[in-house]
Protein backbone atom coordinates (compact mmCIF):
# COMPACT_ATOMS: atom_id res chain seq x y z
CA UNK A 1 0.00 0.00 0.00
CA UNK A 2 1.39 3.16 -0.79
CA UNK A 3 0.52 6.41 0.40
CA UNK A 4 -0.44 8.45 -2.67
CA UNK A 5 -3.26 5.65 -3.56
CA UNK A 6 -7.33 5.66 -2.47
CA UNK A 7 -6.72 2.78 -0.12
CA UNK A 8 -4.60 4.32 1.89
CA UNK A 9 -6.16 7.91 2.04
CA UNK A 10 -9.81 6.55 2.40
CA UNK A 11 -9.47 3.11 4.25
CA UNK A 12 -6.08 2.98 5.98
CA UNK A 13 -5.33 6.48 7.04
CA UNK A 14 -9.35 7.40 8.24
CA UNK A 15 -9.66 4.23 10.52
CA UNK A 16 -5.59 4.36 11.80
CA UNK A 17 -6.49 8.03 13.16
CA UNK A 18 -10.02 7.48 14.46
CA UNK A 19 -8.64 4.55 17.26
CA UNK A 20 -4.98 6.50 17.91
CA UNK A 21 -7.58 9.28 18.89
CA UNK A 22 -10.45 7.75 20.96
CA UNK A 23 -8.35 5.02 22.79
CA UNK A 24 -6.16 6.29 25.86
CA UNK A 25 -2.93 7.68 25.87
CA UNK A 26 -1.08 4.53 27.44
CA UNK A 27 -2.01 2.57 24.75
CA UNK A 28 -1.57 4.72 21.61
CA UNK A 29 1.96 3.22 20.90
CA UNK A 30 -0.08 -0.10 20.62
CA UNK A 31 -1.98 0.77 18.57
CA UNK A 32 0.81 1.87 16.49
CA UNK A 33 2.36 -1.02 16.30
CA UNK A 34 -0.86 -2.99 15.91
CA UNK A 35 -2.08 -0.48 13.05
CA UNK A 36 1.86 -0.71 10.94
CA UNK A 37 1.89 -4.25 11.32
CA UNK A 38 -1.29 -4.20 8.98
CA UNK A 39 -0.39 -1.52 7.10
CA UNK A 40 2.71 -3.59 6.56
CA UNK A 41 1.21 -6.98 5.77
CA UNK A 42 -1.01 -5.50 3.53
CA UNK A 43 0.95 -6.07 0.62
CA UNK A 44 3.18 -8.99 2.08
CA UNK A 45 1.74 -10.84 5.09
CA UNK A 46 4.29 -13.21 5.08
CA UNK A 47 6.74 -10.93 5.77
CA UNK A 48 5.32 -9.97 9.13
CA UNK A 49 6.56 -12.43 10.74
CA UNK A 50 10.37 -11.43 9.86
CA UNK A 51 9.53 -8.14 11.19
CA UNK A 52 7.94 -9.67 14.35
CA UNK A 53 11.35 -11.33 14.71
CA UNK A 54 13.27 -8.66 14.07
CA UNK A 55 11.61 -6.68 16.79
CA UNK A 56 12.36 -9.53 19.22
CA UNK A 57 16.22 -9.78 18.34
CA UNK A 58 16.85 -6.31 19.00
CA UNK A 59 14.84 -5.40 21.76
CA UNK A 60 16.47 -8.59 23.75
CA UNK A 61 19.76 -7.04 22.70
CA UNK A 62 19.10 -3.82 23.58
CA UNK A 63 17.80 -4.98 27.16
CA UNK A 64 21.52 -7.40 27.44
CA UNK A 65 23.86 -4.57 26.03
CA UNK A 66 22.52 -2.01 28.45
CA UNK A 67 22.61 -4.71 31.65
CA UNK A 68 25.96 -5.69 30.96
CA UNK A 69 27.62 -1.79 30.55
CA UNK A 70 25.54 -1.12 33.88
CA UNK A 71 27.43 -4.85 35.61
CA UNK A 72 30.59 -2.74 33.59
CA UNK A 73 30.79 -5.90 31.64
CA UNK A 74 31.50 -3.91 28.26
CA UNK A 75 32.93 -6.53 26.35
CA UNK A 76 30.15 -8.95 26.92
CA UNK A 77 28.08 -5.79 25.92
CA UNK A 78 30.02 -5.35 23.13
CA UNK A 79 29.60 -8.84 22.22
CA UNK A 80 25.69 -8.97 22.12
CA UNK A 81 25.87 -5.80 19.65
CA UNK A 82 27.90 -7.75 17.41
CA UNK A 83 25.38 -10.86 17.35
CA UNK A 84 22.47 -7.79 16.93
CA UNK A 85 24.59 -6.46 14.22
CA UNK A 86 25.20 -10.33 12.32
CA UNK A 87 21.77 -11.23 12.79
CA UNK A 88 20.46 -8.17 11.09
CA UNK A 89 22.65 -7.83 8.32
CA UNK A 90 22.23 -11.77 8.11
CA UNK A 91 18.86 -11.43 6.97
CA UNK A 92 19.53 -8.39 4.53
CA UNK A 93 22.14 -10.07 2.78
CA UNK A 94 19.86 -13.47 2.50
CA UNK A 95 16.75 -11.63 0.99
CA UNK A 96 18.52 -8.63 -0.57
CA UNK A 97 21.91 -9.52 -1.97
CA UNK A 98 22.13 -14.18 -2.41
CA UNK A 99 21.12 -14.10 -5.42
CA UNK A 100 23.23 -11.50 -6.83
CA UNK A 101 26.25 -13.05 -4.60
CA UNK A 102 25.26 -16.45 -6.58
CA UNK A 103 24.61 -14.91 -10.23
CA UNK A 104 28.28 -13.95 -9.94
CA UNK A 105 29.80 -17.10 -8.02
CA UNK A 106 28.08 -19.22 -11.49
CA UNK A 107 30.35 -17.62 -13.77
CA UNK A 108 33.11 -19.84 -11.79
CA UNK A 109 34.08 -22.79 -13.79
CA UNK A 110 32.61 -25.36 -11.28
CA UNK A 111 29.64 -23.04 -9.63
CA UNK A 112 27.38 -22.53 -12.68
CA UNK A 113 24.94 -25.24 -10.54
CA UNK A 114 25.02 -22.53 -7.50
CA UNK A 115 20.83 -22.53 -7.05
CA UNK A 116 19.21 -18.86 -7.78
CA UNK A 117 16.17 -18.52 -5.00
CA UNK A 118 14.30 -15.81 -6.49
CA UNK A 119 13.29 -14.19 -3.22
CA UNK A 120 10.52 -11.37 -2.88
CA UNK A 121 12.30 -8.79 -1.31
CA UNK A 122 10.43 -7.59 1.46
CA UNK A 123 9.63 -4.27 1.50
CA UNK A 124 11.68 -1.44 2.99
CA UNK A 125 13.78 -4.40 4.87
CA UNK A 126 17.02 -1.53 4.21
CA UNK A 127 15.22 1.01 5.86
CA UNK A 128 13.96 -1.25 9.13
CA UNK A 129 16.39 -2.89 9.17
CA UNK A 130 18.84 0.39 9.33
CA UNK A 131 16.27 1.66 11.85
CA UNK A 132 16.80 -1.50 14.15
CA UNK A 133 20.53 -1.43 13.81
CA UNK A 134 20.94 2.55 15.02
CA UNK A 135 18.85 1.26 18.46
CA UNK A 136 21.55 -1.27 19.65
CA UNK A 137 24.17 0.78 18.46
CA UNK A 138 22.95 4.00 20.26
CA UNK A 139 22.46 1.99 23.72
CA UNK A 140 25.92 0.25 23.38
CA UNK A 141 27.88 3.72 22.80
CA UNK A 142 25.37 5.10 25.90
CA UNK A 143 23.47 7.45 23.45
CA UNK A 144 20.05 6.58 24.31
CA UNK A 145 19.12 3.77 27.54
CA UNK A 146 16.91 0.57 26.22
CA UNK A 147 13.46 0.67 25.98
CA UNK A 148 11.80 -2.11 28.89
CA UNK A 149 8.11 -1.54 26.69
CA UNK A 150 8.38 -3.80 24.08
CA UNK A 151 5.51 -2.38 22.16
CA UNK A 152 7.25 1.06 22.29
CA UNK A 153 10.21 -0.41 20.92
CA UNK A 154 7.82 -2.28 18.11
CA UNK A 155 6.42 1.19 17.39
CA UNK A 156 9.50 2.57 16.22
CA UNK A 157 10.97 -0.33 13.99
CA UNK A 158 7.13 -0.51 12.51
CA UNK A 159 6.03 2.97 12.56
CA UNK A 160 3.90 3.29 9.56
CA UNK A 161 4.69 6.70 8.20
CA UNK A 162 8.23 6.08 7.23
CA UNK A 163 7.89 2.34 7.08
CA UNK A 164 8.62 1.64 3.76
CA UNK A 165 10.42 4.47 2.52
CA UNK A 166 11.94 6.39 4.87
CA UNK A 167 13.54 8.70 6.49
CA UNK A 168 15.66 6.69 8.12
CA UNK A 169 15.13 7.79 12.21
CA UNK A 170 17.35 7.20 14.31
CA UNK A 171 16.25 5.66 17.86
CA UNK A 172 18.01 8.47 19.75
CA UNK A 173 16.21 11.26 17.32
CA UNK A 174 12.35 9.61 18.99
CA UNK A 175 13.02 8.23 22.30
CA UNK A 176 11.80 10.73 23.86
CA UNK A 177 8.73 10.87 21.78
CA UNK A 178 8.24 7.52 22.24
CA UNK A 179 7.13 8.29 25.80
CA UNK A 180 5.75 11.38 25.59
CA UNK A 181 4.84 13.68 22.67
CA UNK A 182 2.70 16.46 21.41
CA UNK A 183 -0.60 16.26 20.47
CA UNK A 184 -2.15 19.29 18.81
CA UNK A 185 -4.62 20.80 16.22
CA UNK A 186 -1.89 23.02 15.33
CA UNK A 187 0.55 20.41 14.78
CA UNK A 188 -1.88 18.48 13.31
CA UNK A 189 -2.74 20.99 10.53
CA UNK A 190 0.51 21.15 9.62
CA UNK A 191 0.81 17.38 9.30
CA UNK A 192 -1.96 17.82 7.12
CA UNK A 193 -0.36 20.31 4.74
CA UNK A 194 3.54 18.69 4.94
CA UNK A 195 1.14 15.61 3.59
CA UNK A 196 -0.37 17.28 0.65
CA UNK A 197 2.01 19.47 -0.35
CA UNK A 198 4.20 15.93 -0.62
CA UNK A 199 1.38 14.00 -2.71
CA UNK A 200 1.26 16.87 -4.90
CA UNK A 201 5.27 16.38 -5.77
CA UNK A 202 4.53 12.58 -5.90
CA UNK A 203 1.58 13.03 -8.02
CA UNK A 204 1.51 15.98 -9.80
CA UNK A 205 5.23 16.34 -10.25
CA UNK A 206 7.24 13.12 -10.37
CA UNK A 207 4.23 11.00 -12.00
CA UNK A 208 4.15 13.15 -14.72
CA UNK A 209 7.61 13.41 -15.19
CA UNK A 210 8.08 9.69 -14.88
CA UNK A 211 6.00 9.21 -17.61
CA UNK A 212 7.60 11.79 -19.60
CA UNK A 213 10.58 9.37 -19.15
CA UNK A 214 9.23 6.45 -19.66
CA UNK A 215 7.71 7.96 -22.80
CA UNK A 216 12.22 8.53 -23.83
CA UNK A 217 12.80 5.00 -22.73
CA UNK A 218 10.93 3.07 -24.88
CA UNK A 219 11.99 4.94 -28.01
CA UNK A 220 14.34 2.16 -30.09
CA UNK A 221 17.85 2.84 -30.22
CA UNK A 222 17.60 3.74 -33.95
CA UNK A 223 15.08 6.07 -33.38
CA UNK A 224 16.50 8.09 -30.59
CA UNK A 225 18.38 11.73 -30.78
CA UNK A 226 20.56 13.72 -29.10
CA UNK A 227 17.50 15.88 -27.75
CA UNK A 228 15.38 13.15 -27.00
CA UNK A 229 18.07 11.38 -24.68
CA UNK A 230 18.86 14.43 -22.86
CA UNK A 231 15.10 15.58 -22.28
CA UNK A 232 14.77 11.49 -20.80
CA UNK A 233 17.57 12.10 -18.39
CA UNK A 234 15.82 15.69 -17.61
CA UNK A 235 12.46 13.78 -16.97
CA UNK A 236 14.20 10.49 -14.94
CA UNK A 237 16.48 13.49 -12.47
CA UNK A 238 12.90 15.13 -11.83
CA UNK A 239 10.86 12.55 -11.06
CA UNK A 240 13.45 10.59 -8.41
CA UNK A 241 13.48 13.94 -6.85
CA UNK A 242 9.85 14.82 -6.36
CA UNK A 243 9.00 10.92 -6.03
CA UNK A 244 11.46 10.32 -2.95
CA UNK A 245 11.40 13.69 -1.52
CA UNK A 246 7.45 13.15 -2.08
CA UNK A 247 7.19 10.58 -0.13
CA UNK A 248 9.56 12.09 2.25
CA UNK A 249 7.31 14.85 3.09
CA UNK A 250 4.31 12.54 3.25
CA UNK A 251 5.83 10.27 5.73
CA UNK A 252 6.65 13.77 8.25
CA UNK A 253 3.43 14.75 7.52
CA UNK A 254 1.72 11.61 8.85
CA UNK A 255 4.44 11.88 11.55
CA UNK A 256 3.18 14.84 12.71
CA UNK A 257 -0.73 13.73 12.48
CA UNK A 258 0.58 11.59 15.41
CA UNK A 259 2.91 13.73 17.47
CA UNK A 260 5.69 12.66 16.12
CA UNK A 261 8.37 15.01 14.44
CA UNK A 262 10.85 13.54 11.74
CA UNK A 263 14.07 15.07 10.77
CA UNK A 264 13.82 16.39 7.52
CA UNK A 265 15.17 14.65 4.51
CA UNK A 266 16.05 16.42 1.51
CA UNK A 267 16.93 20.03 1.32
CA UNK A 268 16.84 21.02 -2.10
CA UNK A 269 20.08 18.91 -3.71
CA UNK A 270 19.03 20.82 -7.31
CA UNK A 271 20.46 23.64 -6.10
CA UNK A 272 23.65 22.54 -4.95
CA UNK A 273 27.40 24.13 -5.82
CA UNK A 274 29.13 21.15 -5.76
CA UNK A 275 28.45 17.42 -5.10
CA UNK A 276 29.58 17.83 -1.49
CA UNK A 277 27.14 19.83 -0.93
CA UNK A 278 24.65 17.73 -3.08
CA UNK A 279 25.78 15.03 -0.60
CA UNK A 280 24.75 17.10 2.53
CA UNK A 281 21.14 18.13 0.90
CA UNK A 282 20.01 14.40 -0.44
CA UNK A 283 18.95 11.53 1.51
CA UNK A 284 19.84 12.92 4.40
CA UNK A 285 19.08 10.25 6.93
CA UNK A 286 21.21 7.62 5.25
CA UNK A 287 24.46 9.94 4.87
CA UNK A 288 23.85 11.00 8.44
CA UNK A 289 23.46 7.33 9.44
CA UNK A 290 26.36 6.06 7.34
CA UNK A 291 28.24 8.70 8.91
CA UNK A 292 27.11 8.11 12.55
CA UNK A 293 27.73 4.24 12.16
CA UNK A 294 30.21 3.57 9.79
CA UNK A 295 32.30 6.37 8.88
CA UNK A 296 33.32 7.63 12.35
CA UNK A 297 33.43 4.38 14.03
CA UNK A 298 36.02 3.67 11.32
CA UNK A 299 37.87 6.35 12.37
CA UNK A 300 36.28 8.98 10.33
CA UNK A 301 39.09 11.90 9.44
CA UNK A 302 40.89 11.50 12.63
CA UNK A 303 43.33 9.20 10.77
CA UNK A 304 46.15 9.43 8.11
CA UNK A 305 44.88 10.37 4.95
CA UNK A 306 45.03 6.90 3.53
CA UNK A 307 42.74 5.88 6.41
CA UNK A 308 40.40 8.76 5.49
CA UNK A 309 40.61 7.67 1.92
CA UNK A 310 39.83 3.88 2.96
CA UNK A 311 36.96 4.94 5.54
CA UNK A 312 35.41 7.25 2.57
CA UNK A 313 35.62 4.43 0.14
CA UNK A 314 34.22 2.21 2.19
CA UNK A 315 31.30 4.44 3.21
CA UNK A 316 30.57 5.21 -0.66
CA UNK A 317 30.56 1.61 -1.82
CA UNK A 318 28.31 0.83 0.62
CA UNK A 319 26.03 3.45 -0.22
CA UNK A 320 25.80 2.38 -3.44
CA UNK A 321 25.33 -1.42 -2.54
CA UNK A 322 22.74 -0.47 -0.05
CA UNK A 323 20.66 0.80 -2.64
CA UNK A 324 20.66 -2.45 -4.66
CA UNK A 325 21.94 -5.53 -5.66
CA UNK A 326 23.38 -4.80 -8.41
CA UNK A 327 26.56 -3.69 -10.37
CA UNK A 328 25.41 0.06 -11.89
CA UNK A 329 24.45 0.42 -8.22
CA UNK A 330 28.00 -0.38 -6.54
CA UNK A 331 29.22 1.88 -9.70
CA UNK A 332 26.78 4.67 -9.06
CA UNK A 333 28.28 5.04 -5.13
CA UNK A 334 31.61 4.69 -6.39
CA UNK A 335 31.12 7.32 -9.27
CA UNK A 336 30.14 9.57 -5.89
CA UNK A 337 33.53 8.60 -4.23
CA UNK A 338 35.52 9.67 -6.93
CA UNK A 339 33.66 12.96 -7.08
CA UNK A 340 34.01 13.76 -3.87
CA UNK A 341 37.78 12.85 -3.66
CA UNK A 342 38.35 15.07 -6.62
CA UNK A 343 36.49 17.68 -5.08
CA UNK A 344 38.13 16.91 -1.22
CA UNK A 345 41.27 17.14 -3.17
CA UNK A 346 41.50 20.31 -5.16
CA UNK A 347 38.70 21.70 -6.99
CA UNK A 348 36.39 22.45 -4.16
CA UNK A 349 37.77 25.53 -3.19
CA UNK A 350 37.56 26.66 -6.97
CA UNK A 351 34.35 25.77 -7.21
CA UNK A 352 33.99 28.14 -4.07
CA UNK A 353 35.48 30.93 -6.35
CA UNK A 354 33.85 30.62 -9.48
CA UNK A 355 30.61 31.74 -10.38
CA UNK A 356 27.66 30.70 -8.54
CA UNK A 357 25.88 29.82 -12.15
CA UNK A 358 29.07 27.61 -13.65
CA UNK A 359 29.77 25.52 -9.90
CA UNK A 360 25.71 25.33 -10.66
CA UNK A 361 25.70 23.63 -13.82
CA UNK A 362 28.87 21.88 -13.49
CA UNK A 363 26.81 20.02 -10.11
CA UNK A 364 23.85 19.43 -12.35
CA UNK A 365 25.48 17.99 -14.83
CA UNK A 366 27.42 15.50 -12.76
CA UNK A 367 24.09 14.69 -11.54
CA UNK A 368 22.34 13.20 -13.84
CA UNK A 369 25.33 11.30 -15.24
CA UNK A 370 24.81 9.95 -11.61
CA UNK A 371 21.39 9.55 -12.50
CA UNK A 372 22.36 7.43 -15.75
CA UNK A 373 24.26 5.20 -13.66
CA UNK A 374 21.48 4.62 -11.33
CA UNK A 375 18.60 3.73 -13.58
CA UNK A 376 20.08 0.99 -15.88
CA UNK A 377 20.66 -2.07 -14.26
CA UNK A 378 21.92 -3.46 -17.48
CA UNK A 379 25.03 -1.01 -18.02
CA UNK A 380 25.57 -1.91 -21.53
CA UNK A 381 22.27 -0.15 -22.32
CA UNK A 382 23.03 2.62 -19.74
CA UNK A 383 26.61 2.93 -22.21
CA UNK A 384 24.32 3.34 -25.07
CA UNK A 385 21.98 5.71 -23.55
CA UNK A 386 25.41 8.36 -22.85
CA UNK A 387 26.73 7.76 -26.34
CA UNK A 388 23.48 8.97 -26.92
CA UNK A 389 23.57 11.96 -25.41
CA UNK A 390 26.66 12.87 -27.28
CA UNK A 391 25.92 12.19 -30.49
CA UNK A 392 26.49 8.32 -30.91
CA UNK A 393 24.41 5.79 -32.76
CA UNK A 394 21.37 8.50 -33.06
CA UNK A 395 19.54 9.33 -36.14
CA UNK A 396 19.86 13.06 -35.19
CA UNK A 397 20.23 15.83 -32.81
CA UNK A 398 17.04 16.24 -32.91
CA UNK A 399 13.73 15.50 -35.44
CA UNK A 400 9.94 16.79 -34.91
CA UNK A 401 8.77 14.91 -32.38
CA UNK A 402 11.39 15.85 -29.82
CA UNK A 403 10.82 19.52 -30.15
CA UNK A 404 7.00 19.11 -30.27
CA UNK A 405 7.65 17.30 -26.82
CA UNK A 406 9.88 20.36 -25.63
CA UNK A 407 7.96 22.86 -26.56
CA UNK A 408 5.02 21.47 -25.24
CA UNK A 409 6.47 20.63 -21.84
CA UNK A 410 8.69 23.37 -21.34
CA UNK A 411 6.28 25.17 -19.04
CA UNK A 412 5.97 22.07 -17.24
CA UNK A 413 9.80 21.71 -16.95
CA UNK A 414 10.00 25.23 -15.66
CA UNK A 415 7.38 24.54 -13.10
CA UNK A 416 9.35 21.74 -12.00
CA UNK A 417 12.61 23.93 -11.47
CA UNK A 418 10.99 26.56 -9.35
CA UNK A 419 9.04 23.62 -7.38
CA UNK A 420 13.24 22.35 -7.05
CA UNK A 421 14.20 25.92 -5.12
CA UNK A 422 13.53 27.11 -1.92
CA UNK A 423 11.01 29.80 -3.67
CA UNK A 424 7.72 28.55 -3.38
CA UNK A 425 7.93 27.37 0.96
CA UNK A 426 9.55 30.79 1.24
CA UNK A 427 6.44 32.19 -0.69
CA UNK A 428 3.99 30.71 1.47
CA UNK A 429 5.58 31.41 4.50
CA UNK A 430 5.85 35.04 3.77
CA UNK A 431 2.50 35.61 2.00
CA UNK A 432 0.27 33.52 5.03
CA UNK A 433 2.30 35.65 7.66
CA UNK A 434 0.27 38.39 6.63
CA UNK A 435 -3.07 38.16 6.54
CA UNK A 436 -5.86 35.81 7.52
CA UNK A 437 -7.02 35.69 4.14
CA UNK A 438 -4.26 34.43 2.56
CA UNK A 439 -3.73 32.17 5.49
CA UNK A 440 -7.86 30.81 4.21
CA UNK A 441 -6.71 30.78 0.52
CA UNK A 442 -3.54 28.76 1.34
CA UNK A 443 -6.15 26.32 2.91
CA UNK A 444 -8.01 26.65 0.12
CA UNK A 445 -5.15 25.76 -2.38
CA UNK A 446 -4.02 22.43 -0.06
CA UNK A 447 -8.06 21.57 -0.61
CA UNK A 448 -7.65 22.08 -4.62
CA UNK A 449 -3.96 20.16 -4.38
CA UNK A 450 -5.21 17.01 -2.46
CA UNK A 451 -8.70 16.97 -4.54
CA UNK A 452 -6.53 17.11 -8.35
CA UNK A 453 -4.15 14.52 -6.65
CA UNK A 454 -7.37 12.27 -5.81
CA UNK A 455 -9.18 12.82 -9.26
CA UNK A 456 -5.46 11.68 -10.80
CA UNK A 457 -5.64 8.67 -8.87
CA UNK A 458 -9.19 7.79 -10.04
CA UNK A 459 -8.57 8.73 -13.47
CA UNK A 460 -4.70 7.36 -14.07
CA UNK A 461 -2.61 3.78 -13.62
CA UNK A 462 0.64 5.61 -13.66
CA UNK A 463 1.55 5.71 -9.81
CA UNK A 464 5.16 3.71 -8.89
CA UNK A 465 7.27 4.18 -6.23
CA UNK A 466 10.63 4.28 -6.99
CA UNK A 467 12.51 3.40 -3.90
CA UNK A 468 9.84 0.55 -2.98
CA UNK A 469 12.42 -1.77 -4.38
CA UNK A 470 15.44 -0.95 -2.04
Amino acid sequence: MVFSSLEFLFLYLTVTLFIYYIVPLKIRNIVLLLVSLVFYGWGEPVYVFLMIFTIMVDYIFGLLVEKNLRQDNKKRAKLHLILSIVINLSILGFFKYYDFFVSNLRLIPGLSGLPLLELELPIGISFYTFQALSYVIDVYRGDTGAQHNIASFGAYVTLYPQLIAGPIVRYKDVDDQLVSREHSVPLFADGVRTFVAGMGKKILFANMAGQLWEYFRVIPTDQRTVLGAWMGMLCYSFQIYFDFSGYSDMAIGLGKMIGFRFLENFNYPYISKSITEFWRRWHISLGTWFREYVYIPLGGNRCSKLLNLRNIFVVWFLTGFWHGASWNYILWGLYYFVLLMIEKTFLLDKLKRAPAVVSHIYTLFFVMFGWLLFVFEDLSAGMVWLGNMFGANVTALANQGDAYNLVRNLPFFVILAIASTPLPKKLYYKLTERSEAVKTAAAAGTTLVLLVCMAYLVDSTFNPFLYFRF
